[in-house]
């Protein structure tokens, strides 16, 4: 059998085969008459749209281009800025139901019919080779691919006709006639013929020739009759399965790991603590697999969520990662733009060159056959004082020396006699000049490319060089674990706070001034979450953020210096827990100590100071007395919680926060344990523009953000590895 059937550790499949494709468009028949409300490229591999069922849950139809395709509702980060294609189906698509899900024969590739007030869109997904996806109208007519692809059968562009590839078998129209044909013209062993000419994939091939009772290795076109009655009846075992088999099997890698997976309370979260158990998932019985560790599970959508739902999840966070290339997002650009002008340059180079050869000998051969030339452009200028162009055209139709004629440039296309005094290569001549002189232009023309490829090759040096000195300074970069953030356009909606991590990644955020404390308590405040505040006057309001925060990605990019974490945004940090009063103590102490060392305790000379914290329905704007509070002032009434001698230190690590590189703070002891790279920030007389402006240049961060996390006075740090 084929390696990456054997475990997660060798490679668990992550492409769809015809029979995957199949099961996969039945199950996608739930979501016919959902609304399809946003569509999103958060990776060039990747599209998402997002389907609203009435009554349900919006579903993410997940599709990774020439993989797979299935349902998901996970939390998903995706880009502010939709891409061009992504808006395009969001332009035709926008509000549109969804009405069939077909497969076209039984090849892989799903059709999606869409239906609004204008009529029929389709979206056609093609699972093969490196895949695509296609925005089709009712017509046919290709309105965008993801990508333009020339085959030989076929060319995807915009503007033509949607065209299928070949079909290939397709096992429910099977006949014993089809079935041997395929057998007699491969000369390739059964199992790579099942899995490619009949494009049954390496699996579900595997799986015919064991149910067959064939081996993998035997020549198709030697099977006997009585081998190929078994392989028909095999297939036609297969194809049975597919259609009637409610669930999906899932072969684990031990008895263990059944009895887990039969004593996990299936949520998403749970699943994916299991899913490096899975050897392999199947609609379909696989006989030569260990029969007593399966679990059947509803559905094959469901089992590629479990298995790739948090690398595809993470697509938007990779593609910013890659942007990065280990020395930030400039650089990377920057080697990229050089790279690609090299290769360009390159390959002009090589067209002057090819250009100028080329000039040089029709040049030679227009003298070679000076009587020829001279004797059809003798005989047309007589020809063209007697009649017009248009009529000439007409009668060169039956000339097989001369060619298109173009009576605007007033010039003729001949051809030259070859070897065997037939015509041969093509020239162009022009009309009002005489052998030498066309014979003239064409050299004229090759000397012209010559100069043009030694410019080029001076470009090319100046390129190969400035490469080489990017790439010097990206390895130098790379070595001290810098990054260069670029300036954002956007940036996350809590860093207009000031903001930290707290020890299970809840997010706290607090005003930077009186009307960031008014944002807070308006805004930012919820239910669930807990109010703290420094017992000072003027200190900042600050709020516990029960569901916001962050997690370590597990699927990042490798273009991130060591030491730099990846973290990802996520929204329901807190799982079940439903008020922010019942996460541990060790996270309400971390929050006390961001509150106080937000406030003016800082700068006070005072080595620890006390915090608070209530429940937002006791925090009001209203007095007793009916006298107004001041801008970012609330009162607080009913009990507090109080923390006392609370040490005034801080700590700084630096991560990717869904592709954005960030200084992140948080108390040193949380800091510590996430981030390799960081530092303990303590309250000191000098001035914090100094030691974010030391920090910003030894690690690449951007200096305002590096500002914005420090506390509100002097400060110096104790580096643990964050300065290189």
């Amino acid at each position: 059998m084929y390696d990456f059937l054997l475990g997660w550790d060798i490679g668990m499949r992550d492409k769809f085969s015809s029979f995957d494709v199949a099961r996969i468009v039945k199950e996608l028949e739930a979501m016919i008459g959902a609304r399809m409300r946003k569509a999103y490229q958060p990776h060039y591999e990747q599209i998402v749209l997002k389907l609203n069922r009435k009554g349900l849950p919006s579903t993410d139809l997940v599709i990774v281009r020439g993989k797979r395709i299935y349902t998901s509702q996970r939390d998903r980060p995706m880009p502010s800025n939709p891409s061009q294609f992504a808006m395009l189906i969001r332009k035709h698509l926008n509000n549109a139901r969804l009405m069939e899900v077909n497969q076209y024969g039984f090849d892989r590739i799903i059709e999606l019919v869409f239906e609004r007030g204008i009529g029929e869109i389709r979206i056609i997904i093609e699972l093969f080779r490196d895949g695509n996806v296609l925005l089709v109208d009712g017509a046919g007519i290709i309105i965008q691919p993801l990508t333009h692809v020339n085959y030989s059968t076929r060319i995807i562009k915009k503007g033509l006709e949607y065209v299928t590839p070949p079909a290939s078998l397709n096992p429910r129209k099977l006949d014993r006639v089809a079935l041997d044909q395929l057998l007699d013209e491969s000369e390739h062993d059964l199992i790579r013929t099942l899995a490619v000419r009949a494009n049954f994939g390496a699996l579900y091939g595997s799986i015919a020739c064991s149910n067959a009772d064939l081996e993998e290795s035997i020549i198709s076109n030697l099977l006997t009759i009585e081998e190929r009655d078994s392989l028909e009846k095999s297939i036609n075992l297969m194809v049975n399965e597919l259609d009637i088999n409610e669930s999906v099997k899932i072969w684990l890698d031990s008895k263990d790991s059944l009895e887990k997976w039969t004593n996990l309370d299936l949520d998403t979260e749970n699943r994916d603590l299991l899913a490096e158990t899975i050897i392999e998932v199947c609609p379909i019985n696989i006989p030569y697999l260990e029969n007593n560790n399966i679990f059947e599970i509803e559905s094959l959508s469901s089992c590629f969520d479990l298995i790739y739902g948090m690398h595809d999840a993470a697509a938007f966070i990779r593609r910013e990662e890659e942007k990065l290339v280990s020395t930030g997002k400039g650089d990377g650009e920057r080697r990229a733009k050089l790279t690609r002008r090299s290769e360009q340059q390159s390959l002009a180079i090589e067209r002057f060159i090819q250009s100028a050869t080329v000039n040089q000998e029709l040049g030679k051969s227009i003298q070679n056959n000076w009587g020829h030339v001279d004797d059809i452009l003798g005989q047309f200028n007589i020809a063209i004082k007697n009649e017009s162009w248009q009529s000439i055209e007409i009668k060169l139709k039956n000339i097989s020396w001369i060619g298109k004629i173009n009576p605007a440039k007033r010039t003729i296309v001949a051809y030259l006699p070859d070897e065997d005094g037939d015509p041969g290569a093509s020239i162009t001549l022009e009309v009002d000049k005489n052998v030498h002189q066309n014979a003239q232009r064409y050299f004229e023309d090759a000397r012209s490319q010559k100069n043009k490829a030694i410019g080029a090759k001076k470009a090319l040096e100046k390129t190969e060089l400035s490469k080489n000195m990017e790439e010097k300074k990206a390895a130098k970069n790379a070595a001290a674990g810098r990054l260069r953030s670029s300036k954002r356009n956007k940036k996350f909606w809590f860093e207009k706070f000031r903001w930290g991590i707290l020890a299970n990644g809840n997010l706290i955020i607090g005003g930077n001034d009186a009307k960031g404390n008014d944002n807070i308590v308006k805004k930012h405040l919820s239910s669930n979450d807990l109010y703290f505040h420094a017992d000072l006057h003027g200190a900042p309001s600050c709020s516990l953020k029960l569901n916001e925060g962050f997690e370590i990605n597990d699927f990042t990019s490798d273009n991130i210096p060591e030491g730099v974490m990846s973290l990802k945004i996520v929204q329901n940090i807190s799982g079940g827990i439903e008020d922010a009063r019942e996460l541990p103590s060790e996270t309400h102490q971390e929050a006390a100590q961001l509150a106080v060392c937000w406030s003016r305790a800082w700068g006070s000379g005072n080595a620890s100071a006390t915090v608070f914290h209530a429940r937002p329905s006791q925090v009001s704007k209203t007095t007793e007395s009916g006298e107004s509070l001041g801008r970012g002032s609330f009162v607080v009434r009913g009990k507090r919680n109080w923390y006392k001698d609370i040490r005034l230190e801080l700590g700084m690590g630096i991560g990717v926060i869904n592709g954005v590189p960030l200084p992140i703070v948080g108390t040193a002891e949380t800091i510590s344990k996430i981030f390799p790279r960081w530092a303990k920030i303590i309250p000191s007389k000098e001035k914090k523009e100094t030691i974010a402006n030391k920090i910003a240049k030894m690690t690449g961060l951007s200096q305002d953000d590096v500002l914005s996390c420090l506390p509100p006075g002097g400060c110096s740090i104790q580096n643990h590895g964050l300065i290189p």
